[in-house]
């Protein structure tokens, strides 16, 4: 097998080709196997993600095992409560304007402790206030569940409107964005509304 692989090259075929390793991840048969020395030794010059992926630094969702990616897929940025703050949007916009990658994701998950200490308003130790600060959980939301997908809208809508680069190559049709939202108990991914229509690709 060659060390490197067709790239999904526009933000459809990208979130069908996201969305296809998820359902090899959840089904239990993850067959991604660009992860090898080789693979890494052709990348070694450059690198060529085909999605960008904003998401929480908790240790249960690793994006490249939750969609079974593999070593030079995903452009991955992650901080707790995937928050689009100014050092995450830049990140992003390099993806966007450098790398040229069609798609970014905003990966928001199931239990989050960001999005439930912000929700609480309980006071935080250290440098804890700051990052919760940029954390949302929506004016009235009744629960963890609510919170959390209220916070994923939030970043999503805030990074649009923040980072020019990426509206721009939202406008010109070069990149799309989509949030998601992984459930630990079950596995299960969900797509919030305004995602590009997912198509298939033969990766």
């Amino acid at each position: 097998m060659s060390p490197t692989r067709p790239r999904p090259r526009t933000p459809g075929a990208a979130l069908g080709f996201l969305l296809e390793g998820h359902r090899r991840f959840a089904s239990g048969s993850p067959r991604d196997r660009f992860r090898t020395p080789a693979h890494l030794a052709a990348l070694s010059g450059e690198q060529h993600p085909w999605v960008a992926i904003l998401g929480c630094a908790d240790s249960r969702v690793p994006p490249e095992i939750l969609f079974d990616l593999g070593i030079g897929d995903a452009f991955t940025v992650r901080v707790a409560g995937n928050v689009a703050s100014a050092e995450q949007i830049a990140s992003l916009e390099f993806a966007v304007d450098v790398l040229d990658v069609p798609l970014i994701v905003i990966l928001g998950h199931s239990g989050c402790g960001a999005v439930d200490a912000a929700l609480s308003g309980a006071a935080a130790p250290g440098s804890l206030p700051a990052l919760l600060e940029h954390v949302l959980p929506g004016p009235g939301a009744r629960s963890l569940d609510e919170a959390v997908a209220a916070n994923v809208a939030h970043q999503l809508k805030y990074l649009v409107e923040e980072a020019p680069v990426v509206r721009r190559a939202i406008d010109e049709g070069r990149t799309g964005v989509a949030g998601a939202i992984e459930d630990l108990s079950t596995g299960t991914l969900r797509l919030l509304d305004g995602h590009p229509p997912p198509e298939p690709f033969d990766g």
